[in-house]
């Protein structure tokens, strides 16, 4: 049986989700910014620890508020990828923003897996504050995951998906209520689109 997994990819302008995307998807990178206009939908298969995935992978514009959220239909996301610029506190400002609409107004109550990504790791020199002190902030005050990424080297975008399937996976979430699974299990990611894509 496949699983689908729905995935909001959330970010300040400039912060590089489409370009982690088109990574993830099509090893692509390109220079030049074209401003993400509307929702866009993205919809993978991918192979993770044997089982196949059919991801729903939504790109989101800049949205102001929870609001918007609810009219783009984000609110029954499986989980969500809120994407910060290294560089740029106010990117990390907004995903904070965002992080809290996001508990607040979060359908049934239940706890949403979310993955903040400090994109942009090639520009290491020029970053606000240290990796350490966000990672720390995001895991134990926010209770969320954290990892940083280069959209433009290909750097840990295949491990960022890697970790959104270990936390989201619909199977993850069923055998998590029976026995936790050794991460030794979770070994492989293969992304693929369906011909006529």
């Amino acid at each position: 049986m496949v699983e689908t997994l729905k995935v909001a990819i959330l970010g300040a302008p400039r912060v590089g989700k489409t370009a982690i995307i088109h990574q993830f998807l099509y090893n692509d990178f390109t220079e030049n910014y074209t401003p993400t206009g509307s929702r866009y939908i993205y919809r993978p298969s991918v192979i993770f620890n044997g089982n196949m995935y059919d991801m729903k992978i939504m790109d989101v514009p800049y949205l102001a508020e929870w609001s918007d959220l609810k009219s783009r239909g984000l609110r029954n996301t499986d989980a969500y990828v809120l994407v910060y610029d290294i560089c740029s506190p106010e990117s990390f400002e907004y995903v904070k923003m965002i992080r809290q609409q996001i508990q607040e107004n979060r359908t049934g109550g239940s706890e949403t897996p979310i993955i903040v990504v400090g994109n942009k790791r090639d520009q290491q020199k020029q970053r606000f504050s240290p990796r350490r002190t966000l990672s720390v902030l995001v895991k134990k005050s926010w209770k969320c995951g954290y990892m940083e990424c280069s959209a433009k080297c290909n750097w840990h975008i295949i491990l960022l998906f890697k970790e959104l399937l270990r936390i989201a996976s619909p199977l993850r979430w069923r055998a998590r209520l029976m026995k936790p699974l050794p991460p030794e299990l979770f070994c492989s990611l293969l992304p693929f689109q369906h011909p006529g894509i």
